[in-house]
């Protein structure tokens, strides 16, 4: 896209910076004052910027909107870095809770202070080495399987298994602990399809529902967690007043498959996606990071409408992803 000269990119700021707090078209006359421009003049600049595809008219209003475009254009030319107001620093501080407790409060805090969604997407990290598997059986065909890795994370699942004994359980358990202690976390699934599945027919009767059973327990404990918060702040914002399109929207919120496809870029960088740019919804930015420490890793990700805080964000993102990182 070309370059707009000094004038335009002053207008194009303010309208959206204007849209932003205020939710509604912006006219020629709010902005005469702050440019010290005929009103004529600031219609002609809004004019070719709606022509370059950058303002949208609407059909309530004669004042002017950003487009998916205008906005694209602000984020990547009119944005500068900026420093976390004292407000939201405080708001934020370090809390002493477990790492996955701190980013999920972090993150509702987030959700509370800029009325938008939040989610965050862990994942095992490949570094994460299986240790050790256990069971522990229960009543009613029930047991927990535990799974420890090097790192000291723990996960556990309850499961039932109707028409197996705990022999062949056990043994299973003890084949997994043999063969595949020391494969990364997010290796497992495949390990244990090829080698597990072909040879655990020799070591235990009801292997195929047994075998079923241990390999989706481990697909369920290597996808990402996915905590979602603040769903409702879109009820908060005007342009998802309609029931249907709230509807619409939470749906996708709700669609599992939909927001993991929410992962970081290899960048690692603080990424922005509008509209249609996202795989969520047209009508709505994305703004996301990824984060890694020693025992995880993962993306945090803001979705607002396009109409977003971009600024705000971004620091708020840049400064959860340094506390978290360390």
């Amino acid at each position: 896209m070309d370059m707009l000269s000094k004038r335009q990119d002053q207008l194009l700021k303010m309208i959206v910076e204007n849209y932003i707090k205020q939710a509604t078209p912006v006219s020629s006359k709010q902005l005469c004052k702050k440019l010290k421009c005929s009103s004529a003049t600031i219609r002609s600049e809004m004019a070719n910027l709606e022509e370059a595809g950058l303002l949208e008219k609407t059909h309530t209003s004669s004042g002017r909107i950003p487009s998916q475009k205008g906005y694209r254009y602000y984020v990547d030319n009119l944005l500068k870095p900026k420093k976390m107001n004292g407000e939201d620093m405080l708001n934020l501080h370090n809390q002493s809770l477990e790492l996955s407790d701190c980013i999920s409060k972090s993150l509702q805090l987030v959700s509370d202070m800029t009325s938008y969604t939040a989610v965050v997407l862990g994942q095992a990290s490949h570094d994460n080495l299986l240790k050790e598997v256990n069971v522990v059986p229960l009543a009613d065909n029930q047991l927990i399987m535990i799974v420890v890795t090097d790192k000291g994370k723990v996960e556990h699942k309850t499961v039932t298994l109707d028409q197996v004994n705990m022999s062949d359980v056990k043994k299973t358990v003890d084949l997994i602990n043999k063969l595949i202690v020391g494969t990364p976390i997010d290796e497992i699934s495949t390990k244990l399809e090829f080698e597990i599945k072909p040879i655990i027919g020799d070591y235990v009767e009801q292997h195929e529902k047994l075998y079923d059973v241990i390999y989706h327990v481990f697909d369920d404990l290597t996808h990402p967690d996915i905590n979602v918060v603040g769903k409702t702040k879109f009820l908060e914002q005007p342009e998802f007043g309609s029931i249907d399109k709230v509807k619409g929207l939470f749906a996708k919120l709700d669609d599992q498959d939909l927001i993991k496809e929410i992962k970081q870029d290899n960048s690692n960088n603080i990424e922005v996606y509008i509209g249609s740019e996202n795989n969520i919804d047209s009508d709505v930015t994305v703004i996301k990071t990824g984060f890694k420490t020693k025992n995880e890793e993962g993306t945090i990700a803001i979705i607002g409408p396009k109409r977003m805080e971009y600024e705000r964000v971004m620091s708020l993102l840049e400064f959860i992803k340094d506390n978290i990182e360390g």
